[in-house]
């Protein structure tokens, strides 16, 4: 697939914020209310504007932004839709949790349901976004189990490490936040070596017999068109196997360094901040790979003999 720098945005950004709203929320749960106000509205403000970002960016790879509000009418069937309505129900709750949180609204029993609540609704909308990829069978590298939690720990990786940032910008103990951070990171290794090992063992069985139906003797006579069209485009990218490798290979020296300097951290706090950065930097090169390898089974119809 042609990787959207857009979708990519939507991803990353998105991902982060609902990180980082998700563990404000389990943090304050079981905290209470912060002693520092600036630091509950830089927080909740940047966790807002990074899933609000994303979820605008996306829109602009459709064909007409405009009616990108007509997907949440399909949420019985469609994760899309799915996601979308997920995403406009957290928000009330985000909103209200940090009122009471930072004490703008005086209601500290709320504090710790509404941050539970908060915190489910973030992960949720985490795994929507997730599933919308996993389910589509035409795209063998997404259709598989490790593409959703992938996802959810990129959005716990991310989280983490901007909440490190934010308190070390604030001089503020970030608690349990810095073994999440850690273990994410952690995970995330391990879940995306066990990914990239099984697109690249699975089977490449799809022809062109199974795409019409008509069985395994259906040869192509010629292609549709003499000229790339939009399909093409779209959904016949594909990037070289040295570069893919290459990629691969600074995703996972990114994810050390960011592990390094989250180590180093504990020491020297404001080191978390370049960490940040490190870890979103990794998420774009994670996400980008993940969309140029996708290889959409319509590239049958323009010359590839499996998929």
């Amino acid at each position: 697939m042609n990787p959207a720098y857009s979708v990519i945005f939507f991803t990353t950004a998105s991902g982060a914020g609902y990180g980082l709203l998700a563990l404000l929320g389990l943090t304050a749960s079981s905290v209470g209310q912060s002693p520092s106000l600036a630091f509950v509205l830089v927080s909740m403000v940047l966790a807002l504007a990074l899933i609000t970002a994303g979820l605008l960016s996306s829109t602009f790879h459709l064909g007409h932004p405009e009616r990108a509000w007509r997907a949440l009418s399909q949420w019985k069937t469609s994760w899309l839709s799915r996601e979308g309505v997920a995403a406009i129900v957290t928000y009330p709750f985000a909103l209200a949790f940090g009122l009471a949180w930072s004490g703008l609204y005086p209601a500290p029993d709320a504090i710790a349901p509404l941050g539970v609540i908060t915190a489910l609704l973030s992960l949720i909308t985490v795994f929507t976004t997730g599933k919308i990829y996993a389910t589509l069978k035409t795209i063998r590298a997404w259709h598989q189990p490790l593409t959703v939690p992938v996802y959810l720990f990129f959005a716990l990786a991310s989280g983490s490490a901007l909440h490190l940032a934010l308190s070390a910008f604030f001089t503020r103990d970030p608690g349990p936040v810095a073994p999440v951070a850690l273990l994410s990171l952690g995970t995330l290794a391990v879940l995306k070596f066990l990914y990239w090992r099984a697109i690249d063992q699975a089977p490449r069985d799809r022809t062109m017999g199974d795409a019409t139906g008509l069985g395994d003797h259906v040869r192509q006579w010629e292609v549709p068109h003499t000229t790339k069209n939009f399909v093409q485009r779209e959904m016949g990218f594909v990037v070289a196997r040295r570069h893919g490798k290459r990629l691969r290979g600074l995703f996972y020296i990114l994810l050390l360094v960011a592990v390094l300097l989250e180590l180093l951290a504990i020491t020297i706090p404001l080191v978390s901040i370049i960490a940040f950065f490190i870890v979103f930097i990794s998420a774009w090169v994670e996400r980008w790979l993940f969309f140029a390898q996708g290889e959409h089974v319509v590239t049958l119809f323009y010359g590839n003999a499996q998929a």
